[in-house]
């Protein structure tokens, strides 16, 4: 049981709250949490917009960064070492690569304690070198999943551009679950645009 799930359970026990009760209480606390997160990251230059309808989840993001197209791809294909600069990710692995398309296999969660899921995928990745990356999900625990990624080239760097649609196997709360993925989406790509400009200093501190 993690850090999480053993104060929930013992706020249960010491109050006897019914467990819609003490789930509403939960789930409202998770949600100022997030929204507080949300709010403090908001000036972090990075664009997230998170829709849910039925079933389906909706992502984009948008932002800059101060790398050449080819630096930035460099990392946003680099799946193999993904596990050393995104922080929930447990396994990423290329099955399979070509000039064209990479297939990948990769797991992980998003969310607190008891509100965590876990996700796993085998994806097709199809590559336009330097500007596009589609990935579409061949299997997995995941209904869909399915995204874009392209890179376009600025004066003084690369705009980042994603869109991801997805079909959860778990129906997710409209407003905890958008909460949830926008605080989830944010931190990857924070530590990916890191991770883009930590080896661009590094590459010139060498020159």
């Amino acid at each position: 049981m993690t850090i999480y799930g053993i104060f929930v359970l013992k706020y249960a026990l010491s109050n006897c709250l019914p467990a819609r009760h003490l789930f509403r209480r939960v789930a409202a606390a998770l949600l100022c949490l997030l929204a507080m997160d949300v709010a403090a990251d908001a000036g972090d230059g990075i664009d997230i917009d998170v829709r849910i309808q039925d079933e389906q989840v909706f992502v984009d993001v948008n932002f800059h960064v101060r790398a050449t197209p080819r630096e930035v791809w460099a990392v946003v294909t680099d799946y193999d070492h993904a596990t050393e600069f995104i922080s929930k990710l447990e396994k990423s692995v290329v099955l399979s690569r070509s000039d064209e398309m990479l297939l990948v296999a990769q797991k992980g969660t998003m969310g607190f304690g008891p509100f965590s899921l876990a996700i796993e995928t085998v994806t097709e990745v199809r590559l336009t070198p330097y500007e596009q990356l589609h990935g579409r999900m061949i299997s997995g625990n995941m209904k869909k999943n399915e995204s874009t990624t392209r890179l376009v080239a600025e004066a003084d760097g690369t705009r980042l551009v994603y869109h991801l649609e997805s079909i959860p196997d778990v129906w997710l709360p409209p407003i905890i679950g958008r909460a949830m993925v926008e605080h989830e989406t944010r931190g990857r790509f924070r530590q990916l645009r890191d991770e883009i400009l930590r080896r661009k200093a590094l590459a010139g501190a060498k020159q």
